[in-house]
């Protein structure tokens, strides 16, 4: 009896998961069937998200992440590490620039690390829309460790909590009004915040003020000194009456200084969601998010192959004229289709 396709990637085959990671993106058919047989065999990895502005130095340091995962810890292997970077798409070639996986070179040559660029497509908030299929690949494949990391297209990124169990969010010094650039929505998607190239001038005003900040909205929750360093947290230290309270971390991704830091903070955040059983409900929300996005994508495509372009025209002309409002005219549109 011949090996399927799905079969292959659980049997851990590189080219069989090179190849489903390509249908997946592409929205075949056959990725679809693969993504079905995959499922059952999916939730077991850490989903990391990445994102913040750009400049800020997201690939260096999802680089210098993957790396230090990958190190030899004692008494137990490395856990296996895929990257899937979301990549702006080109204007005028439609395809991905690829510049993630250009700065990831020295990423290359380690089994233990697959990383997969694609494009965003003109998806809101820099995820594209079949990103939640491959990191579903990856986690059906074994890996243990998936990172993704978004379009820096600022406050749209809170998209990404929609779908990671850990959000990073990235800052620099030196980009203008440091504080003012972070939005509200972004601080309250970020399970950790990084200010990277934390050897620039103004990187401790910079610290100080996204502390600050936190500590307006958790004012018992200090867990970083003044300078930088995380404190000794005991078992119950990241539990507070409002869950858990954002880690602010110093890196130098460049030379890889804190990095294993955030590994550190990385692993904290995700024994806090596993003994608190918010991790169940991030599970919950992130497979309800899928289902609704699914749904919505097929019911749309269902009714542009039911109802005429014309038709659609002619109701978006009467809307424009204000002859029709648009809830009227939705109404019409569906019932036209027999939806």
């Amino acid at each position: 009896m011949p090996v399927t396709h799905a079969q292959a990637i659980l049997n851990g085959e590189r080219l069989a998961l090179s190849r489903a990671l390509t249908q997946v993106e592409n929205n075949t058919a056959e990725g679809l069937e693969i993504l079905k047989a995959l499922f059952p065999h999916t939730g077991s990895a850490h989903l990391i998200g990445v994102t913040g502005a750009p400049g800020t130095g997201k690939s260096t340091l999802v680089n210098q992440l993957a790396l230090t995962y990958r190190q030899s810890i004692a008494g137990s292997a490395p856990p296996r590490v895929a990257i899937v970077a979301v990549d702006p798409t080109s204007p005028f070639s439609g395809g991905a620039l690829l510049g993630d996986r250009v700065r990831m070179q020295d990423l290359a040559g380690d089994p233990g690390i697959f990383i997969r660029s694609m494009a965003s497509r003109g998806s809101l908030g820099g995820l594209a829309a079949a990103t939640a299929g491959l990191v579903q690949v990856f986690d059906a494949a074994g890996f243990e460790i998936v990172i993704i990391e978004t379009v820096g297209a600022g406050q749209a990124e809170v998209n990404i909590a929609k779908l990671a169990h850990s959000t990073i969010v990235i800052e620099a010094p030196g980009l203008g009004d440091e504080i003012q650039t972070i939005k509200a929505g972004i601080l309250e998607i970020a399970d950790i915040l990084v200010v990277n190239k934390s050897d620039r001038p103004d990187a401790e005003n910079t610290l100080r003020g996204l502390r600050n900040m936190l500590s307006l909205a958790h004012p018992d929750g200090d867990q970083v000194n003044h300078h930088g360093q995380l404190m000794e947290l005991d078992a119950e230290s990241d539990r507070t009456e409002n869950g858990w309270i954002p880690h602010v971390l110093p890196t130098i991704a460049t030379s890889g200084e804190g990095i294993p830091d955030l590994v550190n903070s990385l692993t904290a955040h995700y024994d806090y969601l596993k003994s608190s059983g918010i991790w169940q409900v991030r599970e919950e929300k992130r497979l309800k998010n899928q289902l609704e996005t699914l749904l919505g994508t097929a019911l749309r495509s269902r009714w542009e192959k039911r109802i005429s372009p014309d038709i659609y025209q002619a109701a978006l002309a009467q809307v424009i004229k204000r002859e029709l409002s648009p809830w009227r005219a939705v109404e019409e549109l569906i019932l036209g289709a027999g939806l």
